[in-house]
């Protein structure tokens, strides 16, 4: 009988997704945050560093060129990602870098070498969260008089993540000799002028950095629109999404790897990543009082423009114990509705007609992602039938603040899935990609790589 190879056991993916005060609008409040903390290099470094313990994948910092309106009552300000990444690389050695750059305001050169760089500083552990930045405020920072539309901000980022990729493969893994005997420091014949000249980008190259410890680092994506699931199908190696449901998310889940494959991808190596915010107690009445305990700190003026903000709705002239009307949603622009978190919002609205309260509440938690309160066991269930349902290869984890709530997750629920064998006891790599499982490319210029096309 022919000896069939085996693959091993499927392992969850868990990133920590950090974000400034916590996921919940009103962590920054909770007893216990660190808000004095926020600008201090060092509490992300010891975020990384627990997160990294507990052997998570990557830690992931979100980002957007613009300060939004509502500051006044959250933390709503945005740090650098690659800086701040780069300094958590000299903190940690394992646990992978994701970092959010946007393709309508970089230029593919800058942000090629910016993301080689961090994955040389850090020896294979970056990703590149790839956005298109919706937010309209953007425009006017890079003398804009107009944000571009859905199609034409998406037409630009694929043209542009091929010139990146292209950019990172300019160099050839065999390209840098650096052999002092015989004075040849690198072989210029497998470095490559790229020559693209496109609709958006004229880009010569070659990059002025060899290739790096992955080839190229991990494409990641997280838009959820039909544009962002056949953008995400034909790029990413791991998408962020954000589900209210399990059928939601095992939708998504299957349209995504039917894509990917209809392409000549290997789904598996198409890792979908919703968002998932736990709020953990030692029975279901304590987890209960803690999500309640958060939500009464919630102020309403900033949970009502972070509605306006996602829906293009003003809801602040109904009470809060109305139910919101439903057909409040019918005049708003096509702009606005292909948006997926418009989407998310106006299903819960339709299946659950709850009030206005009730509805940023739910929001409050984590801006539309999955929220779960119970037990460690109930947590683990919950992520346990995402998991085997074909609904997720894994999550990150949003915790409400920090760093109490991650260090519940961490200390409390990780045991229960790595005793389940669905979590990792260790690292077997080094590098993100070899912590998602993911192949390391080979340049699209050498021998090999042109002959196989």
């Amino acid at each position: 009988m022919a000896h069939v190879e085996s693959r091993p056991a499927r392992q969850l993916v868990l990133n920590l997704f950090i974000y400034p005060g916590g996921h919940h609008e009103a962590g920054w409040r909770y007893p216990g945050a660190r808000p004095e903390r926020l600008l201090d290099i060092t509490f992300y470094q010891d975020l990384a560093r627990s997160a990294e313990a507990a052997k998570f994948d990557a830690v992931f910092f979100a980002d957007g060129p613009v300060q939004v309106d509502n500051i006044r009552h959250a933390s709503r300000f945005r740090l650098e990602p690659l800086t701040w990444l780069s300094a958590i690389a000299a903190a940690t050695s394992h646990i992978g870098l994701i970092g959010t750059a946007s393709t309508t305001y970089y230029e593919p050169y800058n942000l090629a070498r910016l993301y080689a760089s961090l994955d040389h500083l850090s020896g294979g552990r970056a990703g590149w969260n790839i956005v298109t930045t919706a937010v309209p405020q953007a425009s006017g920072n890079f003398g804009l008089s107009e944000t571009p539309n859905h199609a034409e901000r998406y037409a630009r980022a694929a043209e542009f993540v091929d010139v990146v990729t292209k950019l990172w493969d300019s160099w050839e893994d065999e390209a840098l000799i650096a052999d002092p005997a015989s004075g040849v420091f690198a072989d210029d014949t497998k470095i490559h002028p790229i020559e693209h000249v496109g609709r958006h980008f004229r880009v010569k190259g070659a990059l002025n950095t060899p290739r790096t410890p992955q080839g190229r680092p991990v494409y990641v994506q997280a838009g959820s629109s039909d544009d962002g699931r056949s953008f995400a199908a034909r790029y990413a190696e791991a998408i962020f999404t954000a589900h209210q449901s399990l059928a939601s998310a095992q939708g998504f889940y299957a349209d995504i790897k039917r894509q990917a494959e209809g392409l000549g991808r290997d789904p598996d190596h198409v890792k979908v990543l919703p968002g998932l915010s736990p709020y953990i107690g030692s029975t279901e009445a304590e987890a209960k009082q803690l999500y309640e305990a958060f939500n009464d700190l919630v102020q309403p003026d900033y949970s009502l423009s972070q509605l306006k903000q996602i829906t293009g709705v003003d809801f602040s002239g109904l009470p809060l114990n109305a139910e919101v009307p439903l057909d409040a949603f019918n005049d708003v622009g096509p702009a606005k509705r292909v948006a997926s978190r418009f989407q998310l919002v106006l299903g819960i609205v339709a299946r659950e007609r709850p009030t206005l309260r009730q509805l940023i509440d739910r929001l409050a938690g984590a801006r539309g992602h999955y929220v779960v309160v119970g037990t460690p066991e109930k947590i683990a269930d919950e992520i346990q039938l995402w998991f085997e349902g074909k609904a997720a290869d894994g999550f990150n984890v949003m915790p409400p603040w920090y760093p109490a709530g991650f260090d519940l997750f961490a200390s409390q629920v990780v045991p229960i899935l790595r005793k389940r064998g669905l979590f990792r006891a260790d690292y077997t790599g080094r590098t993100l990609r070899e912590h998602y499982g993911l192949p390391r490319p080979r340049s699209l210029y050498s021998d090999h790589a042109r002959a196989t096309a």
